[in-house]
């Protein structure tokens, strides 16, 4: 039982089996790379952040969260005001948690028990809140993972056009263009993309956008200025895109978070 595995780290005053946090903050806040030893569990209440890691990004919107198993150097941050927790799970309790970065969508449990959590004082763990600390864990195991995320390729080829891309993702070249630029053949970059990622060229830069987009409508632009910046046919495109992918607009997106 989980119980019986990590009681030994759950007791020991220098590594509870949990350590949670919360904070509410009203401007932009930008994390650096780095990592921790224990696994991070990190959701937000109100706003969005973008974590990320060589392997890929996340955008982490109101009712999510993104887990990041020990040693995993990441970078991130918060666009505009947010209200947000962290939860940090030592390592040997990370061996039955989910092996590789992912966002899941949080239950209203989950929250509710990191909240409690983060209103601990000391270090080790009495035990009602040894209960608590395994409602977390059992809830993260068996959250559903949620797939809006952007992996990066391996390639080092395709990397410099995904970084291109995630830093101007309105830029219009073609895949022709792209290969040319990147010194790689044009049906080498396009099956690539694919083995690589799960996606294809053009399905992967369109994800590139749409977390761009949700970045800069949760920092206050406004749609059109959002659609055009991004590169979109019109702004029409890029709502009907956007309720596709998310299952609803960009306004009832916001107003539900």
């Amino acid at each position: 039982m989980i119980e019986e595995k990590f009681a030994l780290a759950a007791n020991n005053a220098r590594d509870p089996v949990i350590v949670a946090f919360y904070e509410a903050q009203a401007e932009h806040r930008e994390l650096g790379t780095h990592s921790h030893a224990r696994g991070q569990l990190s959701g937000l209440r109100r706003g969005l952040l973008t974590m990320g890691t060589e392997a890929g990004a996340w955008i982490v919107p109101a009712d999510h969260a993104v887990w990041l198993p020990p040693h995993h150097r990441h970078y991130g941050w918060t666009h505009g005001a947010v209200e947000g927790w962290s939860c940090y799970v030592a390592e040997p309790a990370c061996a039955t948690l989910p092996a590789r970065p992912c966002t899941i969508r949080t239950s209203g449990l989950l929250r509710e028990a990191v909240m409690r959590a983060s209103d601990w004082q000391g270090e080790s763990l009495g035990e009602q809140q040894w209960h608590v600390a395994m409602v977390i864990l059992d809830e993260l195991r068996t959250a559903p993972v949620k797939p809006f995320g952007l992996p990066m390729p391996r390639d080092p080829r395709l990397g410099l056009i995904a970084r291109a891309l995630l830093d101007d993702p309105g830029d219009r070249r073609g895949v022709d263009e792209w290969a040319e630029w990147a010194g790689i053949s044009e049906r080498t970059l396009t099956r690539r993309f694919v083995s690589e990622t799960g996606f294809t060229y053009t399905a992967w830069r369109q994800r590139a956008r749409l977390m761009r987009a949700l970045e800069l409508l949760a920092e206050g632009e406004a749609v059109t200025t959002v659609a055009i910046d991004l590169g979109y046919d019109s702004v029409s495109a890029f709502i009907a895109l956007f309720k596709r992918t998310l299952g609803v607009t960009p306004s009832a997106y916001f107003q539900r978070a």
